[in-house]
């Protein structure tokens, strides 16, 4: 199968729709149709940080994405890419699409002079953790959630 990344575009909304709707069910989130509008426009917007990318195959199927933002680091002074969100579709899994995202994240990183690329996933995550442990190392700081 061939894949390419690129940035996804304002006419891309139906197609990425279908793979959010995938990455919702996975991670067993109702999507309702104003949330999928709302991540969509941040995409988009050009004035907000959230970024995101697609791979698709040769036949023009989308089969994966990525959401990206860059965001401080303090306590180094500089900036990096945090790496919101990253799906392939289910059918397309095993075949390298994810370290292709990965691939374009970091370039994405490089070119805009971000110092490294930051991710979380979940603890369950098993087949995630194994493409992130090829690529990064595994932090001991420990992730919370507070209700505002």
């Amino acid at each position: 199968m061939s894949v390419t990344v690129r940035p996804l575009g304002d006419k891309d909304f139906f197609a990425w729709l279908g793979l959010f709707e995938g990455y919702s069910a996975f991670y067993e989130s109702e999507l309702t149709d104003q949330k999928a509008l709302q991540v969509w426009s941040w995409i988009i917007d050009a004035n907000n940080s959230l970024n995101g990318a697609v791979a698709v195959d040769e036949a023009g199927d989308f089969v994966g994405f990525a959401h990206y933002r860059t965001v401080p680091r303090t306590l180094s002074g500089d900036l990096a890419l945090f790496l919101d969100d990253l799906y392939v579709a289910e059918d397309s899994r095993g075949r390298g699409v994810g370290a292709l995202l990965m691939e374009f994240t970091k370039a994405y990183a490089r070119q805009h002079k971000l110092t490294q690329v930051q991710l979380v996933t979940a603890a369950d995550n098993a087949t995630a953790q194994v493409l992130y442990d090829q690529l990064g190392t595994r932090t001991d700081w420990v992730t919370y959630e507070i209700d505002a």
